[in-house]
């Protein structure tokens, strides 16, 4: 007797699979637009985004290692500690709220309002990538601009008034700054101010602010006549190399898609990076007889923060031009420190603050609308007005950022003393602050 089998199949079943699947095909496209939510997500754009996430992530324990490197021995986790910390602060500070003062509904064009907190309402895409995808390219931003502030006043600030200092200042500095740069409706982008990367947003601010707070902080004990050598300058030049990786992310992502824009944004970064850094090199050359590592690092540093601004709406050549501009200003910014009496540890105002002041109004004498359609013509093309504006978003942050970095300090000291003691400054930050030793000898 045979046996039967154990799943019968009707005559036909898989040519009437095969119609209900083509069926179902031809009618989805139809029945998601009739809905009205048909995706306009791009993979390709989401996985670029996600990686450039990755990238400017990278950044701040880089930057943890390039300011490192450079402080005394006793001091180097405290400086670890400086930076990594903002990884956990503004990330739940972003959350809660950041993210909504800076990218929510505008109010005047001067801050997002509170429709965006906790991220209740951050779902679907935003242009062809995921909405979070774009919040948390973003949150990389806030996360590593407060860390940059550090380099002023490692050394001699207490951890706790610095956790007190980071979240204030990112809520009343860079979150506002943010919208009126990027937010929809914030009042700087609507005049026509450019700033495709942050050279406004991140680096100005963090770098006036850090000049805010050298002299509100004051100077380490015995500068300048007694200046600590860095401790280990590998460290620092590793994590210079780090910076430079990640860069990519931040310039070449802020295209937020893979396309020839990212490509432009993505050479104009290295090619000033490498010119800056050849430039600053040659300059201490001249100047000082030697050329350094350090040199080497500071430069091609000075030139991505030149760049970011740029990085969209500049030629190659002018990156070339920008990046050279950069390693010279940024180094004779550098030098001048000691001659004008104030103690910016590692350079955060030359670095930084100059670097993206020399940024944000070269954007407007090389930018090209040629080049990318969201931008604008420059000086060189025949477009003064946009150099005037480039020089308004300057002042106009420059000043805020000041002014509002010199209160949240005053309001940071009512709750904690800014300034470690004497001794637990001789004794080091590490040991008075966490009560650890970066090296056990």
């Amino acid at each position: 007797m045979t046996a039967e089998p154990r799943h019968r199949q009707t005559p036909g079943a898989p040519a009437l699979a095969a119609a209900a699947i083509a069926l179902a095909a031809l009618l989805a496209p139809a029945i998601a637009l009739a809905d009205g939510v048909a995706s306009k997500l791009d993979t390709g754009n989401t996985a670029w985004m996600l990686v450039s996430s990755a990238f400017v992530l990278f950044m701040t324990p880089g930057l943890a290692l390039f300011y490192g490197g450079m402080v005394q021995r006793r001091n180097v986790l405290s400086t670890f500690m400086f930076v990594h910390f903002a990884l956990a602060l503004i990330t739940v500070q972003w959350v809660i709220v950041g993210y909504s003062l800076a990218f929510g509904k505008t109010h005047s064009g001067l801050i997002g309002g509170l429709d965006l907190a906790l991220l209740r309402t951050v779902t679907g895409e935003r242009g062809t990538i995921p909405h979070l995808a774009f919040m948390a390219f973003q949150m990389k931003f806030a996360i590593i601009t407060p860390a940059l502030i550090a380099g002023a006043f490692v050394e001699r600030m207490r951890f706790a008034a610095y956790v007190v200092f980071a979240l204030l200042w990112t809520t009343l500095v860079y979150d506002p700054v943010t919208h009126w740069t990027w937010g929809e409706g914030g009042w700087l982008a609507r005049l026509g101010v450019l700033d495709f990367a942050g050279g406004t947003v991140v680096h100005l601010t963090a770098g006036i602010a850090a000049l805010v707070c050298a002299l509100v902080i004051g100077r380490r004990s015995g500068y300048p006549q007694h200046r600590a050598l860095p401790h280990n300058l590998t460290m620092t030049v590793t994590g210079g190399g780090l910076l430079w990786f990640g860069w990519f992310g931040f310039n070449a992502g802020s295209a937020l898609e893979a396309s020839e824009l990212a490509a432009l944004a993505f050479c104009t970064t290295h090619v000033s990076a490498g010119a800056a850094a050849l430039a600053w090199v040659l300059a201490e050359w001249v100047h000082r007889r030697r050329p350094t590592m350090l040199g080497f690092v500071s430069g091609l540093v000075a030139g991505l923060v030149c760049i970011t601004p740029a990085a969209g709406f500049v030629s190659v050549a002018a990156a070339l031009l920008m990046g050279t501009a950069a390693g010279l200003v940024c180094y004779v910014a550098v030098m001048q420190k000691e001659r004008l009496g104030y103690d910016d540890s590692l350079d955060a105002f030359g670095i930084h603050g100059v670097g993206g002041m020399l940024g944000a109004l070269l954007t407007g004498v090389f930018s090209r609308r040629s080049l990318n359609p969201a931008g604008a013509d420059g000086l060189l093309a025949g477009n003064a007005r946009q150099l005037g504006l480039q020089a308004l978003g300057v002042v106009a942050v420059g000043a805020y950022a000041a002014l509002l970095t010199y209160v949240v300090l005053k309001l940071t000291s009512l709750v904690v003393k800014l300034r470690v003691t004497p001794e637990e400054e001789t004794e080091g930050l590490d040991a008075s602050q966490h009560g650890e030793s970066g090296y056990s000898m």
